[in-house]
């Protein structure tokens, strides 16, 4: 156990970066190593007040709001020397798509988690944080699987966050495509599957999903691009964004995702790294949407990664597959 120190009463102006936020959500973030049990503790009893007031656990704040956080004793925390990045980390900015005040776009590589845990000391989102120190938010808008690559949306403000996840609650407002490399001659031109998911733990407490009647809706549309001996090119189309989405629709219906360790044939997938591949084959290529600030139309594409692309070049083509 680490030592704990104590901090004195603080008050603190609520930026545009933080406007909307609820106010136990803002507290958890300013209170890191406290419990969070304590942080509902003190809002419970008038402890926090904003704007002199007392305020419930559900209150969105307010720019110009002032926030009092009470004392508290919170876990000192040895904080990392700016840039202290890991050793061989690419450079995170050197990957931006695009950028505007509100918002960053990343082609992220596969084989980085974008947010650190479960024995990942840093991801996407600490790192930036390392190499933009001045940022004063910034905050990650979905998820891309550790061995996934492709575009990737980060928040520099807190409006934009939540106009792009209310485009994303409400279906239908953001684009998102990937090419992903199947098993087995794909039969349809398109096709949509619609399979409600699951997620669950295993016994070693790994993250897993399923099909089953009782999880959440999903629906993923699939595009026949080309056709190799024993495997076919992919586009998917979320119309959802459920956690392994792509790689479990895929496995349900018989054509696995090559190199996917954990829904994968997996004597296939060894047979694949034999032929080069070493990765998952799944890549976030293209992503439109609607600025949610500025309303403007943003089309962002990227495409496959040298060794996907390289790897397509040693199949096979089928020309005239058997339907």
């Amino acid at each position: 156990m680490q030592p704990l120190g104590k901090r004195s009463v603080v008050w603190e102006e609520i930026g545009e970066e933080s406007a909307g936020q609820r106010i136990d959500n803002y507290l958890l973030g300013a209170l890191k190593g406290v419990p969070k049990s304590h942080v509902y503790r003190i809002l419970r009893g008038g402890e926090v007040r904003v704007n002199s007031g007392r305020v419930d656990a559900t209150y969105r704040l307010k720019e110009g709001d002032k926030v009092r956080i009470p004392p508290v004793r919170m876990e000192q925390r040895p904080l990392l020397p700016p840039n202290s990045l890991p050793k061989g980390a690419p450079r995170l900015m050197e990957m931006v798509i695009y950028e505007d005040e509100g918002l960053i776009a990343l082609n992220k590589p596969a084989g980085l988690a974008v947010h650190g845990g479960s024995g990942i000391r840093m991801g996407v989102i600490e790192q930036l944080r390392q190499e933009l120190p001045k940022a004063r938010f910034l905050e990650l808008v979905h998820r891309l699987d550790r061995e996934t690559s492709g575009v990737l949306l980060i928040a520099k403000k807190r409006a934009t966050l939540l106009g792009l996840h209310e485009m994303m609650r409400a279906g239908g407002g953001m684009d998102k495509r990937y090419l992903v490399l199947a098993q087995g001659l794909f039969r349809d031109e398109k096709r949509a599957v619609k399979e409600s998911l699951y997620k669950y733990n295993t016994v070693s407490g790994e993250r897993r999903v399923r099909v089953q009647a009782d999880g959440q809706e999903s629906q993923t549309i699939f595009r026949r691009l080309e056709r190799f001996q024993e495997a076919t090119l992919l586009e998917a189309q979320l119309l959802t964004g459920r956690t392994h989405q792509i790689r479990v629709h895929l496995a349900h219906v018989g054509y696995p995702v090559a190199g996917d360790d954990k829904y994968g044939d997996f004597p296939w997938n060894k047979e694949l790294a034999k032929q080069g591949l070493k990765r998952m084959f799944l890549h976030a290529t293209s992503l439109r949407f609607k600025h949610p600030i500025t309303e403007a139309p943003i089309n962002l594409e990227v495409p496959l990664p040298p060794e996907l692309a390289r790897f397509l070049t040693h199949l096979t083509p089928v020309i005239h597959a058997p339907l």
